[in-house]
């Protein structure tokens, strides 16, 4: 008989509060690190245009809520919010929430719709446990009908790296339509470069993707495999444009940046910085809340 609460996460709580800068942010979380010990902390600027900054910390057992308003207060933040998550069944709520994605020629599913894969089509198998980055949100969408037009206006096999690749699912896509093209994904998060080496093993593209822990281009195998035809980049507004100078630095002439985790407003910021950098605006698509720009470098 299988062991049906092996994929339930006890009750856990989170504690989140906001700031107004960087500084302060990175300062709080590094001081709950330190004072506090959670089981994680997370600092994050808020995807609402608003300019603030989120931490978050995560524990097992509930947190002491005098320590945590006494850190908030130090660092000029917000109250911080306790919450209790409940016990969840995480891969079984992806199983019935995530349904197969369709992006042009690609087909991002997971195991469980296997049988659903039509013939023809480019499947992306992405496990449900590990579903960041599935298809299913605006970014990665967008991501890959943009590079599926540049196939369809003629692009040839080129070197492609997948910055922030999460899931790896865009570096996936490129590895399956251009059988022997050099490709790379890296990711900050060493975290998230195991889950895209296990997503590259289960869908038979072990030796054909390398992964990378790296932020940015800050990576030796990223800089020799330089430079690149197809550079996809799905990050967030601010580091999208602290990474113009460098994405320019290693695209070929004539090479393509596909670019989203950019709220619409943000758009024009984002082109603005690129085009100085270097880079010329080809195509621009919304799907939802959020932009993919497809650029290229002159």
């Amino acid at each position: 008989m299988s062991d049906t609460t092996s994929d339930i996460t006890p009750a856990s709580w989170t504690a989140l509060t906001t700031l107004r800068s960087k500084a302060q942010a990175e300062g709080l979380g590094n001081a709950l690190e330190e004072v506090i010990e959670p089981d994680g902390v997370g600092v994050f600027e808020m995807e609402d245009g608003s300019g603030l900054w989120e931490v978050g910390a995560y524990f097992a057992e509930e947190p002491d809520g005098t320590e945590l308003a006494l850190l908030a207060a130090a660092f000029d933040a917000k109250p911080f919010v306790i919450s209790e998550v409940p016990p969840t069944d995480w891969v079984a709520h992806v199983r019935r929430e995530l349904q197969p994605v369709e992006a042009g020629r690609f087909f991002v599913y997971g195991s469980h719709d296997a049988d659903r894969l039509p013939d023809g089509r480019t499947g992306l198998l992405i496990e449900a446990a590990m579903a960041f980055g599935t298809g299913h949100h605006g970014t990665t969408l967008g991501c890959l009908l943009a590079f599926e037009a540049l196939l369809e206006d003629g692009l040839e096999p080129c070197p492609t790296a997948d910055i922030g690749a999460g899931t790896a699912v865009l570096a996936m896509a490129a590895a399956k339509v251009w059988d022997g093209a050099p490709v790379i994904a890296s990711d900050i998060d060493s975290v998230a470069v195991e889950v895209a080496q296990a997503n590259v093993d289960v869908n038979d593209l072990s030796g054909r993707i390398e992964c990378v822990e790296a932020a940015g281009f800050d990576h030796p195998r990223l800089a020799e495999s330089a430079p690149y035809g197809v550079i996809f980049a799905n990050i967030l507004k601010g580091p999208l444009i602290e990474l113009a100078p460098d994405l320019a630095a290693h695209a070929a002439p004539g090479g393509f940046a596909i670019l989203s985790g950019i709220l619409n407003p943000q758009g024009d910021d984002v082109v603005s910085a690129y085009e100085v950098a270097g880079w010329d605006l080809v195509r621009r698509g919304e799907i939802g809340d959020w932009t993919t720009l497809t650029l290229r470098r002159r």
